[in-house]
């Protein structure tokens, strides 16, 4: 067993902003727009049940909702797609019963908790228990009862499919955390000691949207982090 863990959500590039973190771990994820003409309507930030407050002008502005959370505002089951070889490539190694973490960068609300930097922070926001993973180009073979799960993907819902590789997350294990699980140390910038200790990333540069990779060591013990951050 062994996790990635990837970036995501919105940002001060797209839309111009990032989601909330509390004081207490709690967090809003929030998606990016959807950049590309999709078949059919999908939804806007209009349509999220958020409680942040979304600018006037991007609430009729459509989302790429992806990873896609059963729990979150328009989502059915845990799906992820990339068009992206960075981290399609890594993604697409990925086996049954591995883990694929998701982390965000999130601005820092109300007075920060002392392990929350000042600002903004990296954040794990969810997670992936891995059921199965397709490739772009066995997906376009496999039988439409294979491709079912994917139906609500934001890719599957592109006008040109373009993913590169979907993830399906085991509904049973996958889920949306309730509390983000930091990354960062003293500063946004800064790698905590997941970063530095577990991961494979050496923390410097612009780790914060790199992908990490975890052995099978190091998976177990970040779930264990997950799991105490997440237990009332």
């Amino acid at each position: 067993m062994r996790a990635i863990a990837i970036n995501v959500g919105a940002n001060t590039n797209t839309p111009g902003f990032r989601g909330p973190v509390y004081p207490n771990g709690e967090f809003e994820y929030i998606p990016i727009p959807e950049s590309k003409p999709t078949e059919t309507q999908i939804p806007t930030y209009g349509d999220l049940d958020l409680r942040s407050a979304i600018p006037d002008d991007l609430r009729d502005v459509s989302v790429h909702l992806d990873p896609e959370f059963a729990e979150y505002s328009c989502c059915e089951r845990y799906t992820y797609g990339d068009d992206h070889g960075v981290k399609a490539g890594p993604l697409s190694t990925l086996e049954s019963g591995d883990w694929l973490l998701f982390y965000a960068t999130l601005s820092t609300a109300d007075a920060p908790a002392p392990e929350q930097p000042p600002g903004w922070g990296a954040y794990c926001i969810g997670g992936f228990r891995v059921q199965s993973v397709v490739s772009g180009q066995e997906y376009a073979t496999v039988s439409e009862t294979e491709r079912a799960p994917f139906q609500n993907n934001a890719h599957v819902k592109r006008e040109e499919f373009d993913a590169r590789v979907l993830v399906l997350g085991d509904p049973e294990d996958s889920r949306l955390f309730e509390r983000a699980v930091p990354l960062s140390g003293s500063k946004g910038t800064a790698p905590n000691e997941i970063v530095t200790e577990l991961s494979n990333d050496s923390g410097k540069g612009p780790w914060w949207r790199r992908p990490l990779r975890f052995d099978d060591r190091a998976c177990e013990e970040l779930l264990e982090i997950i799991e105490d951050e997440n237990v009332e």
